[in-house]
């Protein structure tokens, strides 16, 4: 039986070592505490969940987690930037960041924004990053995620979705408004996440439209059951507040359909995520399990 926990360890310690590597890479004096900060976030104890999702979009296509793992890693720093804005005094105003301070409390907000700058930029750093041995094929490759990456991160993927999230404070949005809220807030850079992989590992384009149909319905999955999380979960266990959305008047799937109905919907989602995975074989377990994880984690 497939051991999901020992997987996510593993794959997790591969990570964490290879963003060390990255980051505290000959690092100058100038940036000694903007490296702290960066650290301080991207070090917290994340779930590495879109990283991870790259790695098994690649193996499951017939490729190798050398193929991906600097990408995997520029998109873990492009998510945390996201983050440390995410928490800042003009936006969510959030005191607590998987257990630790945020980076702005840590720090201060001048800080906080360019470690999050700087996350942004050195994952395009890595991205981008000059190797005169690879194929020309590959360059190609490359460009094409580079471009999804950007698009998923920028105006009308993640960054989109937090200027709705913020403008929709105090409103009642229709349930195919919040649909799309959360795709583009959460679910773009999970889907370019899973599109790199797949793209890197030599998928077909049959797989990988599969693979996308998978990653859009865990990506709303994810969303639906942070959404319940803040109002049944423990703080604690999170490691950060909880009752937040309804402090702030947020539209949220409990709020317009219940918590019964907006459990039945992750649930279903999950279904059809792990349905769109039946043109894979065993090797797909990986981001079967993942699915499953989405929903019932507690955190």
């Amino acid at each position: 039986m497939f051991n999901l926990k020992k997987y996510l360890s593993q794959k997790q310690a591969i990570i964490d070592k290879m963003l060390d590597e990255i980051i505290n890479h000959n690092p100058s004096s100038l940036s000694s505490r903007i490296v702290s900060a960066m650290n301080h976030s991207i070090m917290a104890g994340g779930k590495r969940l879109r990283p991870i999702l790259c790695i098994s979009a690649c193996e499951v296509v017939g490729g190798s987690e050398e193929k991906c793992l600097t990408t995997a890693c520029a998109i873990e720093m492009i998510h945390t930037y996201s983050l440390i804005h995410d928490d800042l005094p003009a936006m969510d105003n959030d005191d607590l960041r998987r257990g630790k301070p945020t980076c702005h409390i840590a720090f201060d907000e001048a800080t906080a924004i360019l470690s999050g700058d700087a996350l942004l930029t050195l994952g395009f750093q890595v991205l981008s990053q000059k190797s005169n041995d690879l194929p020309e094929e590959d360059v190609v490759k490359r460009l094409d995620i580079i471009h999804q990456i950007a698009v998923a991160a920028g105006y009308k993927g993640m960054i989109a979705g937090q200027m709705l999230d913020i403008l929709s404070e105090g409103k009642k949005l229709e349930l195919e408004e919040l649909k799309q809220l959360h795709l583009a807030k959460t679910g773009a850079l999970i889907e370019a996440s899973i599109y790199s992989g797949a793209v890197l590992g030599g998928g077909t384009e049959s797989q990988i439209s599969k693979l996308l149909e998978y990653g859009q319905n865990i990506g709303l999955a994810f969303q639906v059951t942070d959404d319940i999380l803040n109002i049944e979960g423990d703080s604690d266990l999170m490691g950060k507040s909880v009752g937040t959305d309804y402090n702030r008047d947020k539209s949220t799937y409990p709020a317009l359909i219940g918590i019964a109905a907006s459990k039945q919907f992750a649930a279903t989602l999950i279904d059809s995520a792990v349905k769109a995975l039946e043109v894979f074989d065993m090797e797909a377990e990986p981001l079967r399990a993942i699915a499953r994880y989405v929903i019932e984690r507690k955190k």
